[in-house]
C-alpha cells in the first residue's frame, strides 16, 4: 500500500471535521506554481507490460523534482477529499510539500501523525521515542504499492 503524507489544515489529517483544502484552492495553487502541472491522471507500465492508470481531478505532478521520470518515477500530488496527499515522499518532496503547505495555510503530516518541517524532517522521535517509523518512507514508484 505505501505510506502517505498529507498537506492538511486539520489538527489530525484523518479527522472527519475541520478546515479543508478544497479542490478549487488546490487547482488555483497549481495554476500559480510554475513547478506544478495538473494532469488529472497518472499512468505507469508495470513489469509485465500492462498499463496502470489512476484518475483524479486534482492529480498533479511536481515538474522540478530531481527524480522526475527516472525509472518511471514522478512526484505526484493528489487532492483527496479535503487534503493533498503524496505516497512515499522522499526528503526533497517533503520540502516541497512544506512550501505548498505554507502557501495554503496548512501543515505536512504523516499517516502516523508526525509533522514535517521546512527541511523535510519530522517530529517522529518526539512523538514515539527512538522507535523507527512504521512502515517508513519507502522509495518505490507509486504504482508498485497497488494491485
Amino acid at each position: 500500500m505505501g505510506y502517505e503524507v498529507h498537506i492538511t489544515r486539520k489538527d489530525e489529517w484523518s479527522e472527519e471535521d475541520g478546515p479543508e483544502i478544497t479542490i478549487e484552492e488546490w487547482k488555483n495553487y497549481v495554476a500559480t506554481d510554475p513547478e506544478m502541472r495538473l494532469d488529472g491522471f497518472a499512468e505507469a507500465t508495470t513489469p509485465d507490460g500492462s498499463v496502470l492508470r489512476v484518475e483524479s481531478p486534482g492529480l498533479s505532478v511536481w515538474l522540478a523534482y530531481s527524480g522526475h521520470e527516472k525509472n518511471g518515477n514522478m512526484a505526484w500530488f493528489d487532492h483527496f477529499e479535503d487534503r493533498i496527499t503524496v505516497k512515499n515522499p522522499d526528503e526533497e518532496i517533503l520540502i516541497k510539500m512544506y512550501a505548498i503547505a505554507s502557501a495554503l495555510g496548512a501543515k505536512v503530516q504523516g499517516d502516523e501523525g508526525e509533522i514535517y518541517d521546512s527541511k523535510g524532517q519530522s517530529n517522529w522521535q518526539e512523538l514515539r521515542g527512538n522507535a523507527e517509523p512504521e512502515p517508513g518512507l519507502a522509495k518505490k514508484p507509486w504504482w508498485k504499492f497497488w494491485g
